[in-house]
């Protein structure tokens, strides 16, 4: 661990909630020296210094190392299965149905809920959509309500011409959308959170927030969500984190893909055997409490196969080294095989540090740890494949055998189910 994850993680850890492992000590590093540079600091220790002494600097930090990945519409099932939970609800009881966005990032996803709700005859009056974010520049740049291309992915159904007009800077948002959503700057670990304080929500959404964090903080993130919601409410989570609250013993919505959970869990039934299918190698499955090392030099004969089946980076993409993603695949693939799985690990940090992050980067990461029976590092790393690819085959089989290792059957069944349904699209 260097002198920068020494310090500056356990500071975010504490103030966030953010594990460093999770992006990785890199992205740490990137964001320090970048605000070191701002502020004149000089150096490392200079800048700690100025961190604990200029007010509003931790929350440059902060900003820094967040990075919003979002745009609307990005996870169409949720908002189906959010219609029909809002429905629901108002015929038990009068409106308004309270909703919070949380992180909201750059208000995609709370303007897709008001948006999708609108289009179902959800009147006006009967909606109140909070959404909060750690970044006070996204929350900026999400009351100003004006988007760029990289907002708009897929389909836009109509929903695109109904609600946007085109102006100077990109597509601006009808007002009678953007004055439904309350923004403000929060965190989910601050006592009490700003507006949570007069009554609970119906629903809450918290996608891919989980995923940044260590075991122990992701299970106290989930009590505080629980806090946040009625009893009878719903929690809406990111693909990737799912069987986080499966384990706990939590319901899942009936639609396939909402990744929505009722907040109350139900009884501890048996659970269901699991598939016994997995595209998995042998040796990962035998398990605890490590991999013996033929097992581990067994699954590293196999990394070859497994880069060059799934690598999808073009090859002409390159670093700042001109090394192509190609020739650093061919790296990992090359340690790997040799069982250097150190310095294997280290060549995927070195992709995260100079390159965009890839699906395929934190599936092959997430394999090197798995190998060595780092079962948590593993599950991250997965974790974050299927952030940014929900449908990663190998991860899907992957981590669903990782789970099902665990005992999580449960969360390994409805892995698998995604793994199966993806495999009938492609058939």
């Amino acid at each position: 661990m260097n002198a920068v994850d020494l310090r500056f993680g356990p500071l975010l850890k504490a103030r966030i909630g953010l594990d460093s492992a999770s992006i990785g000590a890199a992205a740490i590093e990137r964001a320090v020296r970048l605000r070191a540079t701002a502020t004149g600091s000089g150096s490392e220790d200079a800048y700690w210094q100025l961190l604990h002494a200029k007010p509003g600097e931790m929350q440059q930090l902060i900003e820094a190392v967040v990075v919003p990945e979002t745009w609307f519409y990005r996870y169409p099932e949720s908002l189906v299965a959010l219609v029909d939970v809002v429905r629901a609800r108002l015929a038990r009881e009068p409106g308004p149905v309270r909703i919070l966005s949380l992180p909201c990032s750059t208000g995609e996803e709370p303007y897709s809920i008001v948006m999708a709700l609108l289009d179902a005859g959800i009147a006006p009056s009967q909606l109140a959509v909070d959404a909060m974010d750690v970044s006070e520049a996204v929350i900026a740049r999400a009351r100003l309500a004006v988007y760029g291309p990289n907002s708009f992915r897929g389909e836009a159904d109509g929903w695109r011409q109904r609600y946007f007009t085109t102006g100077a800077q990109g597509d601006v948002l009808s007002r009678r959308v953007a004055d439904l959503v309350h923004f403000q700057s929060g965190n989910l670990f601050d006592t009490p959170l700003p507006q949570a304080t007069a009554s609970t929500y119906d629903i809450v959404f918290c996608r891919n927030l989980l995923i940044y964090f260590d075991t122990p903080t992701q299970e106290r993130a989930v009590r505080l969500l629980r806090q946040l919601a009625r009893r009878d409410g719903m929690l809406f989570v990111g693909p990737a984190e799912a069987s986080l609250l499966t384990r706990q013993g939590m319901r899942a919505w009936r639609l396939p893909h909402a990744f929505a959970f009722h907040v109350a869990p139900l009884p501890v039934l048996a659970p269901a055997p699991v598939p016994s299918t997995l595209n998995r190698p042998a040796a990962l499955m035998a398990r605890p409490p490590a991999l013996r090392a033929p097992a581990r030099a067994a699954t590293a004969r196999r990394w070859s196969t497994l880069i060059a089946r799934d690598a999808s980076a073009p090859a002409a993409a390159s670093d700042a080294t001109g090394s192509s993603d190609e020739t650093a695949l061919a790296e990992i693939s090359r340690l790997a095989d040799r069982g250097e799985t150190t310095l294997a690990l280290a060549a995927c940090e070195r992709w995260l540090a100079t390159r965009s992050p890839t699906a395929q980067v934190f599936y092959l990461q997430g394999l090197l740890h798995d190998a060595a029976g780092r079962s948590e590092a593993a599950q991250m790393a997965y974790r974050k494949a299927l952030y940014l690819d929900p449908r990663h085959r190998e991860t899907l089989a992957h981590l669903a055998a990782l789970l099902a290792s665990q005992g999580d059957t449960e969360g390994a069944r409805r892995l698998q189910a995604r793994g199966a349904r993806k495999e009938r699209q492609h058939g």
